[in-house]
């Protein structure tokens, strides 16, 4: 899941989000325009959360290396799959969430993520197909993720995000 939070991070690198990084991310500015919620020694800010109004649609492209319609596989069912993204994209909401003595690196200063919560999730739609390069192990799997948010109220924070 390490992947899955490099791409989020990247979203900050590109527009809209990239005009919002200071008053954001900067966990200084803690407060009214933030996003960052504080969980343990962690910052986190998600990029679809209650204080910008948003709500996200999620379409999932599921490649996996078996043949079409085996949902059920030695790897998982996709219910389990789904669950564990779904938690991967979202923050911890409490500090016993997090693995103990769990301390964020350089990098991880702030902890982008995803999602405030999964309860933001409007639309979920999914589909697997056969991954066809070859991999190592058959647990494997590559995501298409495409993102789309949506404001459930117009205001001056979100307007370059609707």
């Amino acid at each position: 899941m390490a992947v899955v939070a490099e791409g989020v991070r990247e979203l900050w690198n590109e527009p809209p989000l990239e005009g919002h990084r200071t008053s954001w991310l900067d966990a200084s500015t803690e407060g009214k325009e933030s996003i960052i919620r504080s969980i343990g020694p962690f910052k986190f800010p998600p990029s679809v959360c209650t204080n910008l109004s948003l709500v996200a649609d999620l379409r999932i492209t599921l490649l996996r290396p078996e043949p079409p319609g085996r949902i059920v596989t030695q790897a998982g069912d996709i219910h389990n799959r789904l669950k564990t993204l779904l938690d991967a994209l979202t923050m911890p909401h409490q500090p016993n969430a997090l693995p103990p003595g769990a301390a964020p690196s350089e990098d991880e200063s702030p902890f982008v993520c995803l999602l405030e919560d999964d309860n933001l999730i409007t639309r979920l739609d999914v589909s697997s197909d056969r991954l066809l390069d070859p991999t190592e192990h058959p647990s494997v799997v590559v995501l298409l993720i495409n993102v789309r948010t949506r404001p459930t109220a117009f205001n001056v924070a979100n307007l370059s995000l609707a």
